[in-house]
Parts: structure tokens; C-alpha cells; sequence
């Protein structure tokens, strides 16, 4: 008997089964998506399974079938469990945050900052297994089709909410913690030549505003404010907002989660002379 409770508690998925609900719902709103909503949702018996088939086939292209880029998604996700659960991870953040998204659906369907992180997970997959070329094609694929460069060697947590998600840029040694946000135009990276960690760390909670870039082996501290259009060269302490070109610290992050209230005012900052 307990074996038997054991196997329903993991069959539970209440992201798949909300997705799948909202499945219905929007058929029934719009039929003429019901073809789209069929084979992306529908067709499939959990969200491992959808997850690989809309990554394969918006990265598809005549260089690269849908159907070995579905394989190579499938075997990535059977292989490593928490590609799924950051994925849907980042479902549920996009869906609290973004005023824009309204369902669970949504993200999966249509928001291609979503799409690129999880087409960047599959690279990354690639990359820790040695498979650096396919690794790169993902992470061309991705660039083209929806804008956002993630270098497959750079290590991204989960509960990640890119919105808009156009020009983003990601370096091959930044690592971003969990529940982090940023807008468009974003650019964690590089300084110089050399090899080894160039780019900049982002701890848990950092909220970056649009066009802010961060540069250089730089730690940005856990639940701090980066202002839009900042320019960030230099450590950021934990809880801070920073402003400017360049930028320096302005004040107080203004609450305990940025990431999570999107409140890109300078609340609770000393005041700019």
C-alpha cells in the first residue's frame, strides 16, 4: 500500500495539470489555435514531454530537424530531472511576475524569454556531457530565433523571469542565482581577454533593470536593485540599489524580494544630488 501512495505522490504535477486545463480553456476561447494547443499541449502525457517538443521545434530549421532536436531535448530531460522542475520553476515566476502573463499556458506557448532559458538549459546539459557543438548550435538557434545569447557554459538557477527578453546576453562564466528577474537588453558580461571567470556573478533575488549591463568578475549581492540603463562595474552589496554610468549604490533595495515585487522605483533610496 505504501508503495502504491508512494507512485501517486509522484505522478502529481500541478503545473502539467493547470497547463493542461488552461489547455482546453483557450481551445474552446479560440479554436482556430486548437492545431497549436493540440500538438504543443495535448498530444503529450506530461510536461517533460510538451517542454521538448516546443524547444525542438522553435529551434528547428533546415540545417536541423524538429526531430532530432526533440531527441536530443528528450534525452537531456530524462537524464537530469531538474531541467524539468527549474522549468517549471520559471512557469510559475514569469506567471507572478509579469502583470503580462495570465496563465500558465502562456510562457510555454508564446513568451520567448521562457523559451530561451529552457532552450538554454538543454545547451547547458550538452555542454556538462563534453557535446560543446551541439551545445553551441542550441545556443545559436536560440540567438537567432528569439534573441537572447546564453553561452551554455554559464550556470543560471531556477524561478528566472526574463521579460521581453530581446538582446539579452549572457557570458560563458556567469552564473545567476534563483529567483532572479531581468528585462530586455541585458548584459552580464566580459572584460578583457583572458581566460578564466570574467563575468559577473548574480545572487538569488537581483532584480536588473532594462539595458543595465554588468561586467567583469563581480559579485552582485542576493536581493539587491540594479536601475535600468545602469552600467555596473564594481561589487554590489547585498540589499542595494545601484544607479549611473557608472554605477554606485543609491540607497536600500526598498523590500526584501526585488526580484519579486518588479518595483524598479528607487523606494526607500537616498536622494540622487
Amino acid at each position: 500500500m505504501a508503495e502504491v501512495a508512494k507512485k501517486n505522490i509522484t505522478q502529481v504535477d500541478p503545473v502539467w495539470e493547470r497547463i493542461v486545463g488552461e489547455a482546453g480553456e483557450l481551445i474552446a476561447k479560440e479554436p482556430i489555435l486548437g492545431g497549436l494547443v493540440h500538438s504543443s499541449v495535448l498530444h503529450h502525457a506530461r510536461f517533460s514531454k510538451a517542454l521538448s517538443y516546443r524547444i525542438a521545434l522553435k529551434l528547428s530549421s533546415d540545417e536541423m530537424p524538429a526531430q532530432i532536436l526533440r531527441e536530443i531535448a528528450d534525452e537531456a530531460l530524462a537524464s537530469d530531472k531538474s531541467i524539468a522542475r527549474a522549468a517549471r520553476a520559471d512557469i510559475v515566476a514569469v506567471f507572478d511576475r509579469d502583470p503580462a502573463c495570465h496563465t500558465f499556458i502562456q510562457p510555454l506557448l508564446f513568451f520567448k524569454g521562457y523559451q530561451a532559458v529552457q532552450s538554454y538549459r538543454i545547451a547547458h546539459w550538452l555542454w556538462q556531457h563534453g557535446r560543446n557543438e551541439m551545445a553551441y548550435f542550441f545556443q545559436m538557434r536560440a540567438s537567432e530565433v528569439y534573441g537572447v545569447d546564453i553561452h551554455p557554459g554559464a550556470k543560471i538557477g531556477q524561478g528566472i523571469m526574463i521579460d521581453h527578453a530581446h538582446s539579452v546576453v549572457i557570458g560563458e562564466t556567469a552564473v545567476v542565482g534563483d529567483n532572479v528577474s531581468m528585462l530586455h537588453s541585458v548584459t552580464l558580461g566580459g572584460t578583457g581577454k583572458a581566460d578564466g571567470v570574467r563575468h559577473p556573478t548574480i545572487e538569488d533575488g537581483v532584480l536588473i533593470g532594462a539595458g543595465a549591463k554588468v561586467l567583469g568578475n563581480i559579485t552582485i549581492g542576493h536581493c539587491s536593485k540594479i536601475a535600468a540603463g545602469s552600467v555596473v562595474l564594481k561589487e554590489v552589496p547585498a540589499c542595494k540599489t545601484v544607479a549611473g554610468v557608472p554605477a554606485k549604490v543609491v540607497g536600500e533595495a526598498g523590500c526584501d524580494q526585488p526580484s519579486q515585487s518588479m518595483d524598479h522605483y528607487f523606494t526607500g533610496c537616498d536622494e540622487i544630488e
